[in-house]
C-alpha cells in the first residue's frame, strides 16, 4: 500500500493529493517499532527503503512518460485561458537549464513532486539528466523521510503525539 501511494504520488495525475512525507515518517516509526530481539530491524528498514525508492522512481518515469506524449498534443492545440504555448517554452528553457535541481528539490514539495516530472516530460528534458535527478531525488526523499521517522519513532514523546507531528510535517511540507 505504501509503495502503491508513493508511486501514484509521484507518477499519476490525480495523486498529488496523496500524503507522501507523513506516510514515509510513519513508514519509519512503524518499522522502528517492528524491533526486538532477534529482529533484523536495520534490514528489515534498508529492504523497504529500497523498495518505496523504487515505486517512487517508477513513478517519476511514468509521469515523465504521460508528459512525452501529451506535450505534443497540446503544443498542437490554439492557445486559450488554462494553457498557452509559450508557457511549455518556457519551461523547455527552465528544466534545459535547472531541470536537474527542480526534479531533485520537487520530491521535497507535496504537489509540486506530482507535477515536475510530467512537465519535465512535456518539456522535454533531457532524458539521461532527468534518470540521474529522479533516482537521485527519490533516493534521499525516501531515505531521509524514512529514516527520521525510524529514528524519532522509540521516543515515547513521538508515539504519544503522533497526530501532531504529522500535522506539523504536512503544514511544514506543503508551506512553500
Amino acid at each position: 500500500l505504501v509503495m502503491f501511494i508513493i508511486f501514484a504520488e509521484t507518477g499519476l495525475f490525480v495523486g498529488f493529493f496523496l500524503p507522501g512525507d507523513s506516510l514515509l515518517f510513519v513508514t519509519g516509526i512503524a518499522i522502528a517499532n517492528t524491533m526486538s530481539p532477534g529482529n533484523n530491524t536495520p534490514a528489515n528498514l534498508a529492504y523497504w527503503m529500497v523498495l518505496i525508492s523504487r515505486a517512487g522512481v517508477l513513478g517519476n518515469f511514468v509521469g515523465y512518460w504521460f508528459g512525452k506524449k501529451s506535450g505534443h498534443l497540446l503544443m498542437k492545440r490554439p492557445d486559450s485561458w488554462i494553457f498557452k504555448k509559450k508557457h511549455l517554452t518556457q519551461a523547455h528553457d527552465f528544466y534545459e537549464k535547472k531541470g536537474g535541481a527542480a526534479i531533485l528539490l520537487a520530491r521535497f514539495l507535496p504537489i509540486v513532486r506530482t507535477f515536475a516530472p510530467i512537465v519535465g516530460g512535456m518539456a522535454e528534458m533531457n532524458y539521461k539528466k532527468f534518470v540521474r535527478y529522479n533516482i537521485i531525488g527519490c533516493v534521499a526523499w525516501v531515505f531521509s523521510m524514512t529514516m527520521a521517522g525510524f529514528l524519532l519513532g522509540e521516543i515515547p514523546w513521538v508515539k504519544t503525539n503522533l497526530e501532531k507531528i504529522v500535522i506539523i510535517i504536512i503544514f511544514v511540507t506543503t508551506a512553500p
